[in-house]
């Protein structure tokens, strides 16, 4: 696990230019104030002024972009996803971070879409992972928050999904791979409607099991063959292809399409 403490804190103006490369500024830094886990939606809101324990990570997009953050660009993942990402994709407006899917400005390799996937340029293990997030609704797109390493890092691939599908923004998807196996898809009813408001998503990450957490309260868990590499927190917005079953074959007449972040948050586990 990592030791070091990680304070992302405020810069000069909660309205930051909007390219994801125009905010590569390093912060000031002061104490962080965060907002607390909650087991109730409108609580989403409420500021702590609670200090991060040792290890943990917090960044709030009111501040703009986050140092030791990235944001992709210039390739594909290929095989379902019909998008280049492009660090243009990744925008920080309004004291939020938007991901973007859109017609893509010099498309190659027949893939005529652009999409915005934002990651942490460091590895975490085992602990809470939460986010608050707004998604967008539109078949053929998912908006998402997960973690993943891969061949890519030197490592077998391991993910935990939170997954929402835009053909139906009433309902998460959770997923894991570990090494390169998943199949462990499962679909929750929210009980609202995550494209209207921005509401809180997590996982609790064990060593003997993951839990997924809708605002606060638990609404799912899995116990096998747990995925165990220390991996990057991520975050993408993206269309698919060849995949209409799973997503409806993706429908681009509103593009661009804007999924919204309010902030992350990573606390490990106490040893």
């Amino acid at each position: 696990m990592k030791n070091s403490v990680k304070i992302i804190s405020a810069l000069l103006s909660a309205l930051m230019l909007t390219a994801c490369t125009a905010a590569d500024k390093t912060p000031d830094t002061t104490e962080a104030v965060i907002p607390a886990s909650t087991t109730e939606k409108a609580a989403d809101t409420v500021i702590s002024e609670e200090i991060l324990p040792e290890g943990s990570v917090y960044a709030d997009f009111i501040n703009g972009r986050p140092e030791n953050w990235e944001c992709a660009d210039g390739w594909t993942n290929g095989s379902m996803f019909n998008v280049t990402w492009r660090k243009d994709n990744v925008t920080f407006n309004n004291e939020k971070m938007q991901l973007i899917i859109d017609k893509d400005k010099t498309p190659a390799d027949n893939i005529p879409y652009s999409g915005g996937e934002f990651r942490s340029s460091e590895f975490y293990g085992y602990g809470r992972y939460e986010v608050s997030m707004k998604a967008i609704k539109n078949d053929g797109v998912v908006t998402s928050f997960f973690t993943y390493t891969g061949p890519s890092d030197n490592n077998p691939w391991d993910e935990i999904d939170i997954e929402i599908l835009g053909k139906d923004t009433t309902k998460v998807q959770f997923n894991y791979f570990t090494d390169s196996k998943g199949n462990h898809e499962y679909m929750h009813d929210l009980g609202f409607d995550s494209s209207e408001d921005f509401h809180t998503y997590a996982f609790e990450w064990y060593e003997d099991k993951i839990i997924w957490y809708v605002d606060g309260t638990e609404v799912y868990r899995a116990d096998e063959n747990i995925p165990v590499t220390e991996s990057k927190i991520m975050m993408n917005a993206w269309c698919g292809k060849g995949v209409d079953g799973w997503l409806n074959a993706f429908d681009d007449a509103n593009v661009p399409l804007t999924a919204e972040y309010k902030w992350i948050r990573y606390t490990p586990f106490e040893n």
